[in-house]
């Protein structure tokens, strides 16, 4: 249970990014974004989830250039999530 009652649990946030992930206004920024979203979530923990939701109030173009490397990812992005989202092994277009 969190330590304050308007502090959502880690199962709240998921489900939010979830929506936030695969809502984002383009076909290709649901498909990338909500792909990583689905591929990884499982294992993150707070400080994944932190760095997810902060992703997530970004501008749909700059995560795509970040992820696909055309534009240089800011230093608060860098990292691990950052590598694994510019892998782009997690998206699966569906029929």
């Amino acid at each position: 249970m969190p330590d304050n009652p308007q502090t959502p649990d880690m199962a709240e946030r998921l489900a939010r990014a979830k929506y936030r992930a695969w809502h984002r206004g383009t076909r290709e920024a649901d498909y990338m974004i909500g792909g990583f979203f689905d591929r990884y979530h499982a294992r993150w923990g707070e400080a994944e989830m932190d760095w997810f939701e902060d992703l997530l109030a970004e501008d749909d173009v700059d995560v795509m250039a970040w992820a696909l490397k055309t534009q240089p990812t800011p230093e608060r992005f860098q990292g691990e999530m950052i590598e694994l989202m510019q892998k782009l092994d997690y998206v699966e277009i569906p029929r």
